[in-house]
């Protein structure tokens, strides 16, 4: 049945009718209770559930659209705005708001934690679309195969599991923005189907041989250089061209530290709000500690400093004590001399070097929120003695 199908295409398919062979009030009610929409009883009348099911839809559809509208809204007082005062960073909002508006294709490049996810945002919530017609997709997080059907949808049995038909993402995103993030992880085959939907604006689901329209604005970010991709040869060169249409280029914080104290005191008023707490300010100490830190993982790692810090303080202010350990052990370059305190406070800690280690890569993988490769990146290490350490320390 073509409309139960599309009920099931759904990214949520709805619990929307139950049905019972021996006309149950007790099923039916339980079934309810748990979460299905409606029932029918048999003998089946196929008018009415095919009326049913187009409630059940149009009902599910309004809903969903409803929850995006809410969280984009969210999204737009909380991440689309672009915190500093620097040069850099009042660089990249002029940019941001000159392209905005268009519908040029906007590739974002910048070290993990810079804020490529809030540009993205600030772009979508700045263009005109629709609040709730922007759909992310993290490229690594999937398989290529996987990756290719998140994107593109499926034809029912186009491959094994393919129960029914999948909307994929493009189609999800139509009218509106797709943001795909860490494009630089896309395989080959793949890079041929996007450079189609950019350059002829349709796409072919996995299995199907019919082309779809689809008006999107697409907006890549990678942490990754793509044109030393390109010059590898991993990374196809036509494909670089049609996502550099505009480059937005996220400079690292500790290029930018005039900014370090306005954002500590954004994330300070942001997750006193959120832990439902006073607001309480930083000591010199602490934000001197900020200041002197060198923030590999530029404003994310900041955010995590901040959080462990409003958590952590049972008192009126925010003092050094209260923030991450991994400040006093990191960044020391930046500082003319460490001071007494950090000292002594390196001494006395019952850390071993076990500890330290461990200690080191928690907030490595809770800085690159839990992407080993990033965690690594931020080691200094690769991939796969990231993976030793981990299982050597028991993490």
């Amino acid at each position: 049945m073509d409309l139960l199908d599309a009920a099931l295409a759904l990214p949520e398919p709805p619990v929307a009718i139950m049905m019972t062979a021996y006309g149950s009030v007790d099923t039916a009610v339980e079934a309810m209770r748990r979460g299905a929409w409606h029932f029918v009883t048999k003998p089946l009348n196929l008018d009415e559930v095919e009326m049913l099911l187009k409630r059940a839809l149009r009902n599910r559809t309004l809903e969903t659209e409803n929850q995006q509208l809410t969280q984009q809204v969210k999204k737009s007082h909380k991440l689309d705005r672009l915190i500093g005062k620097s040069a850099a960073i009042q660089k990249v909002s002029e940019l941001i708001h000159q392209v905005a508006p268009t519908r040029a294709t906007v590739l974002i490049e910048g070290e993990s934690g810079t804020g490529k996810e809030v540009v993205a945002h600030t772009l979508h919530h700045l263009s005109g679309r629709p609040a709730a017609k922007m759909v992310i997709v993290h490229c690594a997080a999937l398989s290529p195969q996987l990756l290719e059907s998140e994107l593109f949808g499926h034809e029912k049995g186009a491959f094994t599991g393919a129960a029914q038909r999948r909307i994929g993402r493009f189609e999800q995103a139509d009218g509106g923005t797709l943001f795909l993030d860490e494009i630089g992880e896309i395989d080959a085959a793949t890079q041929v189907k996007l450079l189609r939907i950019l350059s002829e604006r349709t796409l072919e689901r996995v299995g199907s041989n019919s082309p779809i329209k689809v008006d999107v604005r697409v907006i890549a970010a990678t942490n990754k250089n793509l044109k030393e991709l390109v010059a590898k040869g991993t990374f196809r060169e036509d494909l670089y061209f049609r996502l550099n249409v505009v480059k937005v280029e996220m400079p690292p914080l500790n290029t930018r530290r005039e900014d370090i104290v306005l954002l500590a005191n954004s994330f300070l008023q942001e997750f006193a709000k959120e832990n439902d707490r006073p607001v309480k300010p930083l000591s010199d100490e602490a934000m001197r500690l900020l200041l002197d830190y060198n923030w590999p993982g530029n404003v994310r790692e900041l955010r995590t400093a901040i959080e462990h810090g409003v958590v952590m303080c049972n008192d009126s202010v925010i003092e050094a004590r209260h923030l991450p350990q991994f400040l006093y052990f990191k960044g020391l370059p930046l500082t003319e001399s460490a001071t007494s305190e950090k000292i002594a406070l390196a001494a006395s800690s019952e850390f071993n070097l076990h500890a330290l280690e461990t200690n080191a890569i928690r907030n490595a993988l809770s800085i690159a929120g839990e992407n080993r490769t990033h965690a690594a990146e931020l080691l200094g290490i690769s991939r796969r003695t990231l993976q030793r350490k981990l299982k050597d320390l028991g993490i």
